[in-house]
């Protein structure tokens, strides 16, 4: 074993990074936010719901881990995005990963999708990582460089039956093709960008809206290859990596975590 991952096995993948993560009052965020700072990251949470981010925050310290958080924010509110990285670059000084993981979606078909269901989900899923990002890269280009995590979905690269998903393919596609002018964007300055594109995940928030539903969590696992749905831990150990500096060329590229959903 070399001296240099003998010293990251003992400090982990994150050890020192500054890491920002959006959304961690609950399930993928949550888990991120624990996974970060076990890997050594000095992690910052913010969240709209600011008692469940208060929950992740003492989960994470009676770990051992090392988490501030900041809620409630309403991220679709560029002034108060603003205001976030402001407070999140004030904690430890400075930001070396930005994890894009809120969001806001509502799901329909196409011919009784609302306007405002429509502009809802675009704010909510394309327009919170843009705030965020495009105020935190001041940050980044300061620190040297750094790493933007965009969560997407698979909804962006393959079409979805069930549930209906017009909105939230249009902004998953756009938080893809973001990600790529991202990276082109941010490699004078050291910036990588890199999409994670989700398939069927079972958090405590889709468990609570499938409820006893059977044939629609049938119906949604089928598409997978695996014919399951996939746990929290095994998308983010997969943005641990992609934001430590093990994946130092990687950037531009979108992965999806589905299960062999997008595979046929």
């Amino acid at each position: 074993m070399s001296a240099s991952m003998a010293i990251e096995e003992t400090i982990g993948l994150l050890g020192g990074k500054i890491a920002l993560i959006t959304g961690t009052g609950g399930g993928l965020g949550r888990v991120a936010a624990q996974t970060f700072a076990r890997e050594g990251a000095l992690v910052i949470g913010c969240d709209i719901n600011a008692s469940a981010n208060g929950d992740t925050v003492a989960l994470v310290r009676r770990a051992g881990g090392d988490m501030t958080g900041i809620a409630p924010v309403d991220l679709t509110d560029p002034d108060q995005a603003r205001r976030l990285i402001d407070e999140a670059v004030a904690v430890y000084g400075g930001l070396d990963i930005v994890y894009n993981n809120a969001a806001v979606q509502r799901f329909g078909p196409m011919p009784t999708f609302s306007i405002d269901d429509w502009r809802a989900t675009i704010a909510g899923e394309l327009d919170i990582p843009f705030f965020v990002s495009k105020y935190a890269w001041p940050h980044l280009v300061r620190r040297g460089g750094g790493v933007i995590l965009n969560i997407a979905s698979i909804a962006g690269m393959i079409g979805g039956e069930t549930p209906p998903m017009v909105g939230h393919a249009a902004a998953k596609g756009g938080v893809i093709a973001m990600t790529r002018q991202f990276a082109l964007e941010g490699a004078p300055h050291g910036i990588r960008a890199v999409a994670l594109s989700p398939g069927p995940f079972l958090t405590p928030a889709s468990d609570r809206d499938l409820g006893d539903d059977q044939a629609m969590r049938d119906a949604i696992t089928d598409k997978t290859l695996l014919k399951r749905f996939g746990r929290p831990d095994e998308l983010v150990e997969l943005a641990a990596f992609l934001a430590s500096d093990r994946a130092a060329y990687i950037t531009g590229a979108n992965y999806a975590v589905d299960g062999g959903a997008s595979a046929w």
